[in-house]
């Protein structure tokens, strides 16, 4: 398996070697050169695997320079007990067309752990391969760093530097960042929203002597090996859903599929993951894209237009880890969908105007690739996280909460859809309290956790500034 860059300017390179470098060096996002496939005759011999063998298979459909062997035990120690209760990832139908994939059952209760452990054993492997340092240059939302941070603390050769956005953060997920104390844990708070954190990363590995004088790498979404990680849990939940069908039920889904999945989205990063595991062939009849009050997405989605906020005009809202304008991902699904030559011609004129109209496309991005999208509002979620626990006695957050709207919105009579989730409600305690019109019970883990002294450098929105922190304290 060979990866190529989305603006044509990279020479074919494996996964070990687009795994450390994030970004393409001509600034695009790498992507596979050609797809493998998953025939309904593979689901099927993979139907009775653990999460950790599979993620070996899935994963391994494109890190085809790792050997089988040492994948599967990157894999055993990632998704080990240690790290994720069995099953990893509980999937739960909780009423007729409607389910939830529980992906937060890691060390920060959140679905970024499930990409970012075995990036943590990956990464280590392959500079022991090839010796050297990693400085890991990131920015978040609120979920990645801390994933990030404790999948790489104590990892020899790599230190983490991780961009927030000053006061735009749950105080958990503050808190399981800025608490570390390992020397090599960087945090480092923008005055500015995500995506400006995101810029600065992208502006720094844009710069090529910089980036290799001071070895950067990235575990953001736009790294690839977090997205093969990712497409597993897409299989997993299918390969559960489909479980209770008899053999002739599962080869008619193949045929005429009615599984769904409604994605929480900021990045694009997760759902990107889906639509990469339902064009192998997994079959998934749609994938709900939803977002939040900053619905650039969803106005792509519906209209074809995609339009990047700024800073100024991207809202704080109660799913902050989504309060995103400007989807890096995004460029990937662009690139399938126009091919090569067209994404080149209308990524510049993106560039130069601030927008691209691809309304020509909305009917193949619908039938063809299977996407629809919707928005929830601070209400929509109040109202989802209290019908949750109302009729199903759990407790969802936010981001979930967005999720499971747009899909209860969208659904079709005929249709499961299963809602995936992004992050333990006690993470965001505040909106879940006020949906349920009362505080919800912490944990000694939360209040200790919360205790903890916190350290974080906080500067302006300043690449130069970045630059000499990375130059005083880098690898």
């Amino acid at each position: 398996m060979q990866f190529i860059s989305t603006r044509g300017g990279m020479n074919p390179a494996g996964f070990t070697e687009v795994l450390l470098d994030g970004l393409a060096p001509d600034g695009g996002l790498v992507v596979p050169e050609h797809l493998p496939t998953i025939t309904a005759d593979v689901l099927e011999n993979w139907r009775t695997l653990s999460y950790a063998e599979l993620a070996a298979k899935v994963i391994g459909l494109f890190a085809t320079d790792i050997p089988a062997d040492e994948l599967s035990s990157m894999t055993a120690r990632a998704y080990g007990p240690e790290r994720f209760p069995a099953p990893v990832v509980p999937v739960e139908l909780l009423e007729d067309g409607i389910g939830l994939v529980g992906l937060s059952e890691g060390p920060t209760m959140a679905f970024k752990d499930l990409a970012m452990q075995f990036l943590g054993q990956a990464v280590p492997h392959v500079l022991s391969l090839r010796g050297g340092v990693l400085n890991i240059l990131g920015a978040t939302s609120g979920d990645t760093g801390s994933a990030a941070e404790h999948a790489f603390r104590n990892s020899p050769g790599v230190a983490v530097f991780m961009l927030s956005p000053a006061g735009r953060m749950s105080a958990v997920q503050r808190a399981q960042m800025y608490s570390l104390t390992e020397p090599t844990i960087h945090n480092i708070a923008v005055r500015g929203v995500f995506d400006d954190c995101q810029n600065l990363v992208k502006e720094l590995n844009a710069d090529a002597a910089f980036k290799a004088q001071y070895h950067l790498g990235a575990v953001n979404s736009i790294n690839f090996g977090r997205i093969a990680a990712q497409c597993v849990y897409y299989v997993w939940a299918w390969l559960r859903v489909t479980d209770v069908l008899t053999p002739e039920q599962r080869r008619a889904e193949h045929v005429s599929p009615r599984f769904s999945f409604s994605v929480p989205s900021g990045n694009f990063g997760n759902i990107y993951a889906g639509h990469l595991t339902r064009e192998m062939g997994v079959p998934v009849r749609r994938l709900f894209l939803a977002t939040n009050e900053n619905n650039v997405l969803d106005e792509f989605f519906s209209t074809g237009v995609y339009r990047p906020r700024s800073s100024e005009y991207t809202y704080a809202t109660s799913s902050p880890s989504m309060d995103i304008s400007k989807a890096s991902n995004l460029e990937r699904f662009l690139w399938a969908l126009l091919g090569p030559e067209e994404f080149k011609i209308r990524w510049a004129g993106l560039e130069s105007s601030g927008e691209v109209d691809l309304s020509a496309h909305l009917e193949r991005m619908h039938q063809h690739f299977g996407f629809v999208s919707g928005s929830s509002t601070h209400q929509d979620r109040l109202a989802a996280i209290a019908e949750v626990h109302a009729e199903h006695d759990r407790l969802i957050d936010p981001h979930t909460a967005d999720g499971w709207t747009v899909a209860r919105r969208l659904a079709e009579p005929d249709e499961t859809v299963m809602v995936m989730e992004t992050a333990k409600a006690a993470k965001f305690e505040a909106t879940v309290a006020e949906a349920l019109r009362s505080p919800i019970p912490s944990t000694p883990d939360i209040e200790n956790l919360l205790a903890l002294p916190q350290w974080v450098e906080e500067i302006a929105n300043s690449a130069n500034t970045l630059r000499e922190i990375i130059q005083k304290q880098a690898l």
